[in-house]
Parts: structure tokens; C-alpha cells; sequence
């Protein structure tokens, strides 16, 4: 299991994140004692830090330097200061990434996953998705449904990942926009309703009508 440290101030979001990453089989721990967090570091070994910039009695810059010093974990800040500013100072410290504040729970943890497997080469335990007898393979990008594989584009195969990954939860139009974004595909709504109408006309055509259910007004869902 991949452990995960919090450094963030404010509980609510940090036991948010924490309940999210066990939704996930992610261990996340949150950090106590602001003034050792290099200590409690240490002390859990941790494969990836979330960070936040404003914290008490030092700010995440400092303690992004002192656990360079100690590790090359990667370093993901979260922070509402999310100025060009900020972000070149947080990456010139050592993060890997920066997330601004709001940010979308499930965006969060599929950033926190792909920083993982690109560190570790993890996802032999996670390469294949099923729901309703839909296998959908993340190793190679490919669904397969009652032995037939299914040519999707990548949008399709992306926008079928993100509700998979959350089966059962509905997904909003907005999280499903970010998950195209975050592989360089920059669509709007009316494309994302392109591409989700040309996405259930293949499953239609599979034998898995309904597979996509519309909830209005608030996103998408596979049930």
C-alpha cells in the first residue's frame, strides 16, 4: 500500500483527502505536530507529500527544503495561492507539481495516482477495471465487452475512465472536462457532449444500452 503524508493545516480539508486516498487503497496520514514534521516524517516513510503553502510557525516552502534534504518523495503543493509567483517558487523548491484551492477530490487523487506510477511503475494491481462484464484495461488503453474490443478515441476512453473509476458516484460535467484536460485535451462542454453522445453510441451498439446514465443537472453516472 502506498502511503501518503498530509501537510495541511486546515482538518477538514486534510481528512477529506485522507478518507478520499482509503477510498482508493491509499494510505494517507495526516500530520500532528507542525513543528517536527520532518520527524513525523521520517517516522511514516511516506511514498508521496501533499504540502500546503500557509502553515503554522514555518510555511511549505521551508519545509519542502528541509525534506529535500532528506528525501527525493515526490512533493505535490496544494495551496489557494496559486500565482504564477507561488507556483514557480514551490517547483524552484523542489514540488513536483502544484494543485490550486478548490480543488476536485477525484482530480486530486488521479494526479496523486499518475505521480505514483510514474515514480514507483505501479498498476499491475490496478490495470484492469470491470463493471457489468465492461473490462477496461488502463495498461493499453483498451474495453472489452463479452469478447469484442471496442475502438473508442482517446477523449471516449478517458471520459469512460474517470466515470469507471467512480462507478456508482455521479460524476459532474466539470471533473470530466479536468480528466480530458489533464491529458492535454482542452474540450469545452458542447465537445464534452460530443464526445460522451458518440461514447454511449458505441456501447449502444455493444449491447450496453443504459451502460452511461445521465443525472440531470448534475453530471454522469455508471450505475
Amino acid at each position: 500500500m502506498y502511503r501518503i503524508l498530509i501537510i495541511e493545516d486546515d482538518e477538514g480539508i486534510a481528512h477529506a483527502i485522507q478518507r478520499q486516498a482509503a477510498h482508493w487503497g491509499l494510505e494517507a496520514q495526516c500530520v500532528q505536530n507542525f513543528r517536527r514534521i520532518p520527524e513525523e516524517f521520517t517516522a511514516f516513510q511516506p511514498h508521496l507529500v501533499l504540502l500546503d503553502i500557509s502553515l503554522p510557525y514555518f510555511n511549505g516552502y521551508h519545509w519542502c527544503a528541509e525534506l529535500r534534504k532528506l528525501s527525493q518523495v515526490p512533493i505535490i503543493f496544494i495551496s489557494s495561492a496559486s500565482d504564477n509567483m507561488n507556483i514557480v517558487m514551490a517547483m524552484d523548491m523542489g514540488a513536483d507539481d502544484f494543485i490550486a484551492k478548490p480543488f476536485d477530490a477525484s482530480v486530486l487523487i488521479a494526479k496523486i495516482r499518475a505521480m505514483l506510477r510514474r515514480t514507483y511503475d505501479f498498476g499491475t494491481g490496478l490495470s484492469v477495471i470491470e463493471h457489468r462484464g465492461v473490462l477496461l484495461n488502463t495498461d493499453n488503453n483498451t474495453v472489452t465487452y463479452q469478447g469484442q474490443q471496442l475502438s473508442l478515441t482517446k477523449n471516449e476512453y478517458h471520459i469512460l475512465l474517470a466515470l469507471m473509476q467512480n462507478r456508482g458516484r455521479i460524476v459532474s460535467r466539470e471533473t470530466l472536462m479536468k480528466a480530458l484536460w489533464e491529458t492535454d485535451s482542452f474540450v469545452d462542454d458542447n465537445t464534452l457532449t460530443v464526445n460522451v453522445n458518440r461514447l454511449r453510441k458505441k456501447l449502444d451498439a455493444a449491447g450496453l444500452s443504459g451502460f452511461i446514465v445521465t443525472k440531470f443537472g448534475q453530471g454522469y453516472q455508471v450505475e
